[in-house]
């Protein structure tokens, strides 16, 4: 019997995430829009980066499109076996009055992803480095094939 190659990524990306993003790619726009925002922005509808996850020899890779943030303004923190980047993108033009928007595509305010790590990474196994708006995230030994699930036999009356 053949079975599919286990995903060491099963799981790892933020679905609640990617459903705001794609409701965003999707959002069927008329063109009969003003040129800004009439809405506020909520949770649900938050700037989501872009992401990319994959192995690199046995390694997490995941790299995360940051244009127009800086460093400085990003956090990355790990609990429970779970991996967050979270900080914000800010706009120069905000307080500018005098300002006019004709067309405004590209995001600003807070942003959160979440990824599942594999148990038992510690902080120690992960590295960061930002350059030209890509925040490169290098998990050691995270890409490794996890265990097989080891079937625990039920004690009881058989039937």
């Amino acid at each position: 019997m053949d079975r599919e190659p286990k995903n060491p990524f099963h799981g790892l990306v933020d679905s609640i995430s990617e459903w705001n993003r794609m409701r965003e790619l999707g959002s069927g726009r008329t063109g009969a829009e003003t040129g800004h925002e009439e809405r506020r922005r909520t949770h649900a509808t938050a700037w989501v980066p872009s992401t990319d996850v994959f192995a690199k020899g046995g390694n997490l890779v995941i790299r995360v499109s940051l244009s127009g943030v800086y460093p400085g303004d990003v956090e990355i923190t790990l609990s429970n076996d779970v991996l967050t980047v979270f900080g914000e993108r800010r706009s120069e033009l905000e307080d500018a009055e005098e300002e006019t928007f004709y067309v405004r595509e590209r995001y600003y305010g807070a942003f959160r992803r979440n990824w599942t790590l594999p148990a038992g990474v510690s902080e120690d196994d992960i590295s960061a480095a930002f350059e030209n708006g890509l925040l490169e995230i290098t998990v050691r030994g995270g890409a490794e094939a996890p265990p097989e699930p080891r079937r625990i036999e039920i004690q009881g009356s058989h039937s």
